[in-house]
C-alpha cells in the first residue's frame, strides 16, 4: 500500500482533521472529569481506599476484555460511526457513575466505561489514520496531543466542580451533555466510505489480495505491542509513582511532588503537538529511537544524581522521549500487510492497555523488594527497549 499525497489537503480533509481532533479532545476530557471527584465518590460510597482502588481497577479490566471487539465493530459500522456516537455512549456511562448505590455497582459502571473507552480509542485512531493518508504526511501525533489537552481540560473542569461544591450528578451531567454535543457535531464532518477508501492500490499490492496472516505479521504485532507497553510504562511512572518518589525518596512537600506528573504530561503534550513536523523531517523510526535514548538517558541521570531538579527534568525528558511512540506503533500496526482493516491497530491498542494494567504492580513489587528509585529503572529499561526495537517501525517522512 502507498499513501495518497495530494499537493494540498482538500476542504473535506481539513474538516475531517478538525472533526477527529474534536473526538480526541472529548475522549480525553470525559473521564478526566471523573478523576478529581474520586474523594467525593469514596465518601458517598463509604468505602476504604483499597475497596475504591479495586473498583477503579474494573476500568482497565473492561478495556482489556472489550478492546479486541473494536476491529469487528469498525469493519461492520465504520470508524466514524464507532468513534463519534461511541463518545455519546461513553459520556452516558460516566454520567451514570454517581447513581451507583454500592461499590460493586460502581465497579460495574467503571467496567463499562473502560470497555467503551477502549473501542472508541481504536476507532478514533483508525479514522485519524484515514485522514492522515489524505494529507500524505504525519498528523497523527497532533491528535494525541489534543487528547492530552482534553485530559487537562477535563481535570480542570472536575477540580473546579469540586471546588464549587457541585453535585456529581450535575457536574457529570453537564460534562456528558457538552462533550456529546461536540462529538455529534464532529460526526457530520468525518470521512464517508470504507476504511480502505484512502489507500492507493499499486500493482505491487494486487497479487495476493487475500493473504493469510503470516508469522512475520505476528512477530511484528508482538514487537509493536512491547513498544506500546514501553510507552505505557513511562507514562504510568509519572502518574502512579512520580509524587511518591519525590515525597518518599527526595522528601519534598505534597505540592512539589505533584510536579513530577505535570512535568511528564506537559513535555509529552508538547512533544505530540510538535511531533508531526519532526517526523516529517527525520522519519518516524528515527524520531522514536532517538526519543527512547533520550528517555533512558534523562531518567538514568535523574536516578544516578537524585535531587528535585534532576527528578523533574528526568520525568520531563521521559515524557518528551516517548511522545511519538504510541502513535508510531499504531500507524505501523495499521499498515501491516495481510491484516484486515483495524486488526493490527486493535491488537496493539489492547497490548498498550495491558501495559497500563501491569505496570503499576510490576514497579510496586520491585519498589517493595528494593526501593522506588530502583523500581523507576524500569523507565530506563523502557527507553532502551524502545531504541532497540524501534527499528521495526515504518520510517515514513
Amino acid at each position: 500500500m502507498t499513501l495518497l499525497a495530494p499537493a494540498a489537503p482538500s476542504r473535506q480533509a481539513r474538516r475531517a482533521r478538525l472533526a477527529v481532533a474534536a473526538v480526541f479532545l472529548t475522549n480525553g476530557a470525559l473521564f478526566a472529569n471523573v478523576v478529581p471527584r474520586y474523594p467525593q465518590i469514596k465518601a458517598d460510597l463509604g468505602v476504604t481506599n483499597a475497596v475504591l482502588g479495586t473498583a477503579i481497577a474494573a476500568m482497565p479490566l473492561g478495556a482489556l476484555l472489550a478492546g479486541l471487539l473494536a476491529a469487528s465493530a469498525i469493519r461492520r459500522f465504520g470508524s466514524a460511526r464507532v468513534a463519534a456516537p461511541g463518545i455519546v455512549l461513553l459520556a452516558t456511562a460516566t454520567f451514570l457513575l454517581p447513581f451507583a448505590p454500592t461499590w460493586y455497582a460502581f465497579a460495574g459502571a467503571m467496567f463499562v466505561v473502560g470497555a467503551l473507552d477502549a473501542i472508541v480509542d481504536v476507532a478514533q485512531n483508525a479514522h485519524g489514520l484515514r485522514v492522515q493518508r489524505l494529507y500524505g504526511r504525519s498528523i497523527v501525533n497532533s491528535f494525541h496531543g489534543v487528547w492530552s489537552i482534553g485530559a487537562v481540560l477535563g481535570g480542570l473542569m472536575g477540580s473546579a466542580a469540586a471546588g464549587l461544591g457541585l453535585s456529581l450528578t450535575v457536574h457529570l451531567g453537564i460534562s456528558a451533555a457538552l462533550f456529546s454535543a461536540v462529538a455529534l457535531a464532529a460526526f457530520r464532518f468525518m470521512l464517508p466510505g470504507g476504511e480502505d477508501a484512502e489507500r492507493a492500490v499499486t500493482p505491487s499490492d494486487t497479487p495476493a489480495p487475500r493473504r493469510a496472516v503470516t508469522g512475520t505479521a505476528v512477530r511484528m504485532l508482538a514487537i509493536l505491542g512491547i513498544l506500546a507497553a514501553c510507552g505505557a510504562l513511562v507514562e504510568d511512572a509519572g502518574s502512579s509513582w512520580g509524587a511518591l518518589y519525590l515525597t518518599g525518596d527526595l522528601h519534598t512537600s505534597a505540592a512539589t511532588a505533584g510536579l513530577a506528573f505535570v512535568a511528564l504530561q506537559v513535555a509529552m503534550t508538547l512533544g505530540r503537538l510538535t511531533g508531526d513536523r519532526v517526523v516529517d523531517r527525520f522519519g518516524q523510526r528515527t524520531v522514536v529511537r532517538a526519543g527512547g535514548a533520550l528517555a533512558a538517558a534523562g531518567m538514568g541521570a535523574a536516578l544516578l544524581f537524585p535531587s528535585v531538579p534532576t527528578a523533574l527534568a528526568g520525568f520531563a525528558l521521559a515524557g518528551l522521549g516517548v511522545a511519538t511512540l504510541v502513535p508510531a506503533t499504531m500507524q505501523t500496526a495499521d499498515e501491516i500487510p495481510g491484516l484486515a482493516s483495524g486488526t493490527g491497530l486493535t491488537i496493539v491498542s489492547w497490548l498498550l492497555r495491558g501495559g497500563f494494567l501491569l505496570s503499576p504492580p510490576l514497579v510496586g513489587l520491585i519498589a517493595d523488594q528494593t526501593s522506588l528509585r530502583v523500581g523507576l529503572l524500569s523507565v530506563v529499561l523502557a527507553g532502551v527497549l524502545t531504541f532497540a526495537l524501534g527499528r521495526v517501525l515504518n520510517n515514513n517522512k
